[in-house]
């Protein structure tokens, strides 16, 4: 054990000594007081560096890494400890967002596949479709992903690398230095916010940017940005959720730490019991049990009966007949703009970005005439020129399906609906409305988490299709 840094560390007393920090009691604890956990009860320098027996800040400092738990840190330190979760987590779609990346890419032209967020070339003043939607992602879509603290919101800070999931932020900072085993649904919410899936789990749909189309109406210019950036319409939460299942209940660390093991509504709700399912669900006198992994508490699990499973459970995934609702965001416009002239956007302030609400609210009220620039999600650098959207519809009411690419009948939203344009510093337009390749659908399969019993009219969104 280092001294001066583990819990049994004597009480803190830090005191002001001029422009550097001067604690009264030795150690990195005499002027950062953490709570921790059993498991992690180590020196600070041990993944922190700097020098512990320090009394004077730039001192102690001295070598100090702030967040080694980034994912450019957290091979040396998280994976001192935990080398092969630490390996393979690096590498899954939940660390990548591959997936997600390269169908934006592909759709405005990329003929290669990236293997993670961080191959995405960085443009300044796109002149090509491809630049363009490459710049829109760094910049505009990848605010939320694990090498970056999220969106500076009261709900939407979060740590980086394995900090992201295993450490509890409350109002925008670290709550302690206890690292969770077993991540709440309030670390996922950190990202899975907005019209994303994970919001949908809590019933929630975001409001449109619009300040004539928000509630509650605000009659003033200027209003306090909610816990996640733009407020929500309260529509009814995941049955699931309801039931008190979180998370990780169903995404398991199989799953999001080593890309395998995901699971499926058979793996609980199948007639038979079959193998490759969660330790936690189990059959107990005839009936099938789920113990969940936060509150173990103990659900009865009901089992397909229904004769429409027999007949389209092929055809259909289960969504299409169990959602409640889904998220349909139609025409969504993003210009990316160098000057500073934001007049026609005063109504449009709330955009889900506190750096571009700040600008805008600094330039449209407060005659604040700074060159537009915006961070990179990725690197934290800035660069010249700023990000605007709009929609043009937000609706939840309808249910869109689609075919997948194995001919079965997905929920779908318009993911690809997008409208892309670029205003250069001579307010010349280089780009107005560039859409995705015709190749690319613009809608795209998903799975709304918004799971409820299917409605006595649930064969209405079966049109097109026969029975086997």
């Amino acid at each position: 054990m280092i001294a001066g840094c583990s819990r049994s560390d004597p009480p803190t007393d830090p005191v002001s000594a001029g422009p550097a920090a001067l604690s009264s009691v030795a150690g990195c604890q005499g002027c950062h007081e953490m709570t921790l956990d059993a498991a992690h009860d180590l020196g600070c320098v041990s993944c922190h560096n700097g020098v512990s027996e320090a009394r004077e800040k730039q001192l102690a400092h001295t070598g100090l890494v702030g967040k080694p738990a980034h994912p450019e840190q957290m091979k040396a330190t998280c994976g001192s400890c935990h080398a092969e979760i630490v390996g393979r987590a690096a590498s899954t779609l939940h660390f990548t967002v591959a997936n997600k990346i390269n169908l934006v890419l592909q759709a405005f032209g990329a003929k290669e596949r990236l293997t993670s967020l961080v191959d995405i070339p960085i443009c300044v003043a796109p002149t090509t479709r491809l630049q363009l939607a490459e710049d829109l992602l760094r910049r505009r879509c990848l605010r939320c992903h694990l090498y970056s603290a999220g969106d500076a919101y009261a709900a939407t800070r979060h740590g980086t690398g394995c900090a992201a999931c295993h450490l509890a932020f409350d109002n925008g900072s670290l709550r302690d230095h206890r690292f969770l085993a077993r991540p709440t649904d309030w670390q996922c919410l950190s990202c899975h916010y907005g019209n994303r899936v994970g919001a949908d789990y809590y019933g929630r749909f975001e409001h449109d940017y619009n300040w004539d189309y928000r509630t509650p109406f605000q009659a003033k210019a200027v209003e306090e940005s909610p816990p996640y950036g733009v407020g929500f319409h309260q529509l009814s939460p995941d049955l699931h959720q309801q039931a008190g299942m979180s998370c990780i209940d169903c995404h398991g660390n199989k799953e999001l730490m080593a890309g395998e093991g995901r699971l499926t509504c058979l793996t609980c709700h199948a007639a038979v019991l079959g193998k490759g399912g969660p330790t936690a669900l189990k059959e107990v006198d005839g009936h099938r049990q789920l113990i969940l992994r936060l509150s173990t508490k103990i659900l009865d699990v009901p089992l397909m009966r229904n004769e429409a499973h027999e007949r389209y459970g092929r055809q259909v995934a289960c969504q299409v007949c169990h959602g409640q609702w889904s998220f349909a965001d139609h025409g969504n416009h993003l210009l990316l703009q160098d000057t500073s002239d934001y007049l026609s956007w005063q109504a449009l302030t709330r955009q889900g970005s506190a750096e571009l609400e700040r600008e805008l609210n600094a330039a449209l009220f407060h005659d604040d005439d700074a060159e537009p620039s915006m961070v990179d999600g990725i690197t934290g650098i800035s660069r010249p020129g700023v990000w605007l959207q709009a929609y043009e519809l937000r609706r939840w009411e309808e249910m869109n399906t689609c075919l997948d690419e194995q001919g079965v009948l997905q929920v779908c939203r318009p993911l690809l609906d997008l409208h892309l344009s670029y205003v250069n510093q001579d307010n010349e337009v280089v780009f107005d409305g560039v859409k995705p390749s015709a190749k690319m659908p613009v809608m795209q399969p998903y799975t709304p988490h918004t799971t409820g019993r299917a409605g006595a009219f649930y064969q209405g969104r079966l049109q097109g299709l026969s029975a086997p």
